[in-house]
């Protein structure tokens, strides 16, 4: 996509995320990372009038490899002081789960993450009808006691929901403090930290994230009190269990959130092998209806669980309850006010 192109579909998330004359907006880069968002969003802000900043960290050590939560902010105080006193950070680096982001949010600044793909960006631009309803799905998990997932494939979990609060993506962000990631489209929260118990079956074309493959042999978890105690299978499972091992910490076990998708632009069959085309994945975590678990840290939701081992999995053909009211059913959203035209 060359810079005209990639502007405009910049500024037309800037609309979106209510960026307004005389804003203070901070694009964050690392090493030689995205430089071409940088661009894009600079020359965007400017057209709507806001005072635009370019912050680039330095490129991490080859041996510094990537975590979950870890960033080059970290060692840069003065840095995370300078994104606190901004009104809006682009964040092009991922700083999801990090203690500095956590910070600089607590400041009331407003974050974007948008790492993906140009071309995905722009086929999975922010729209009104999404966030109307992303808002609406979130009020009703919110307001739900149990959630109970099912599948023809075994899976027959219950998230016990009396501990945390409901996030809502809907891919732009115009709330001081808050954060959102550009593409989305789903709604997720925590169950109890003993409150999750059942099993999991991961299926055929399911997804693991961020191992970026598809499963072909299923994959069974078994969960009690909000811990996973076995992981069964065949190769998948085998892959999943040395990731979690590596990480040589029992805090990985942990359930952490859960939702589903609802982005009718997302394309779960665009994450066929070989396809994937870069970024963190956010295409099939969207992609609607699908059912996505994740086991790791929950501290985005304002948890107690710290740690860097993090699997996210978005799952097809999944039914998902609140409270025995029907939600999604195999795959399919039901409920008549989130329900959204698939093109």
């Amino acid at each position: 996509m060359d810079h005209a192109g990639f502007t405009e579909i910049c500024l037309h998330q800037l609309k979106m995320s209510g960026v307004r004359d005389g804003e203070r907006l901070v694009v964050l880069t690392q090493g030689n990372d995205r430089l071409s968002y940088a661009d894009a969003f600079m020359a965007a802000g400017q057209r709507l009038g806001a005072r635009m900043y370019h912050m680039r960290l330095p490129t991490p050590l080859p041996t510094a490899g990537w975590n979950v939560g870890v960033t080059g902010l970290a060692a840069l105080p003065d840095a995370v002081e300078a994104l606190k006193n901004c009104d809006m950070l682009i964040d092009c680096v991922f700083l999801l789960f990090s203690p500095e982001q956590f910070a600089i949010q607590a400041a009331g600044t407003r974050i974007l993450t948008a790492v993906e793909p140009p071309e995905l960006l722009a086929r999975m631009q922010p729209y009104p009808e999404l966030r109307e309803k992303v808002e609406i799905a979130a009020g009703l998990l919110d307001a739900a006691k149990v959630m109970r997932i099912t599948s023809p494939h075994g899976t027959d979990v219950t998230y016990k929901l009396n501990t945390y609060d409901t996030i809502a993506e809907y891919a732009c962000n115009d709330t001081p403090g808050r954060w959102d990631h550009w593409p989305s489209g789903f709604v997720f929260t925590g169950g109890d930290d003993d409150g999750v118990d059942g099993q999991i079956v991961v299926a055929p074309g399911d997804i693991l994230l961020p191992q970026n493959i598809m499963v072909r042999d299923p994959i069974t978890y078994t969960i009690e009190r909000g811990w996973v105690t076995d992981i069964r299978g065949g190769l998948e499972a085998e892959i999943v269990k040395s990731y979690m091992e590596s990480f040589n910490d029992r805090r990985g076990y942990g359930m952490s959130h859960v939702g589903w998708g609802m982005n009718p632009q997302a394309r779960w069959h665009n994450f066929v092998p070989g396809e994937f085309p870069g970024g963190m994945g956010m295409e099939p975590r969207s992609f609607y209806g699908n059912v996505m678990f994740s086991t790791g840290p929950n501290n985005e939701l304002g948890g107690p669980n710290t740690t860097a081992c993090h699997l996210d999995i978005p799952m097809r053909n999944c039914s998902l309850l609140l409270d025995d009211e029907a939600i999604v059913i195999d795959g399919e959203v039901v409920v008549k006010d989130i329900q959204m035209s698939r093109n």
